[in-house]
């Protein structure tokens, strides 16, 4: 059987990369016959953030009080997931991006089933690895990592309003905050554990 797993997230959220993590190791604790078809929805935490983003110390620094107290929840969200094993390098940031093009990249992955794929590769760019994701060259280097051609499409208006409409959505639906996994009947917001996720997998298999 096929089941359906809806992600509502955004590309600068570290728990969104936490979720996603969780979510794959609660998936291969499913029984071999069930495969999951993760359907990936755009939500952006800074809608109004410049298209070339700002300097990350800056914006944080602005939006925190100050660089110190910025540099401290860094510091509490890679205590809080040691046993996730993602290894933040939040040293590497430069830039706090504007994550649409990233979305829009992710929304024409899904047409050629690499939506997860692109997701994952694109997280793993911004949080593991440093790179500025708001950036089209950047964004099209990540895309081809996968095997997707997308230089094109990036530096074309192709997908735009279909992504701010789902955007759109997201909002009609009462969505605020991210990351949300719809798992069957169930609703989990924020990076929850394996267990529970696991849990309404199995919930929404037994159904």
């Amino acid at each position: 059987m096929t089941l359906t797993v809806e992600i509502t997230s955004d590309f600068i959220c570290p728990w969104c990369l936490v979720a996603e993590t969780r979510l794959n190791r609660a998936i291969a604790q499913l029984d071999s016959s069930v495969k999951v078809q993760r359907i990936w929805y755009p939500f952006e935490l800074n809608p109004d953030m410049p298209k070339a983003g700002m300097d990350r110390k800056t914006y944080r620094s602005k939006k925190f009080g100050s660089w110190e107290y910025s540099q401290i929840l860094d510091a509490k969200t890679i205590e809080a997931t040691q046993a996730d094993g993602i290894e933040f390098r939040y040293d590497l940031m430069r830039v706090t991006p504007n994550t649409f093009d990233a979305h829009r990249l992710t929304w024409l992955a899904a047409k050629n089933g690499k939506a997860t794929e692109m997701a994952e590769r694109i997280l793993k760019a911004y949080f593991r690895e440093g790179q500025n994701i708001g950036d089209i060259e950047t964004l099209a280097n990540l895309a081809a990592d996968i095997g997707i051609d997308a230089k094109a499409f990036l530096w074309s208006d192709a997908g735009i309003e279909e992504v701010r409409e789902l955007e759109r959505q997201a909002k009609v639906r009462g969505i605020h905050s991210v990351p949300n996994i719809c798992i069957g009947q169930e609703t989990l917001i924020g990076a929850q554990p394996i267990d529970v996720l696991f849990t309404a997998l199995q919930n929404a298999v037994n159904e």
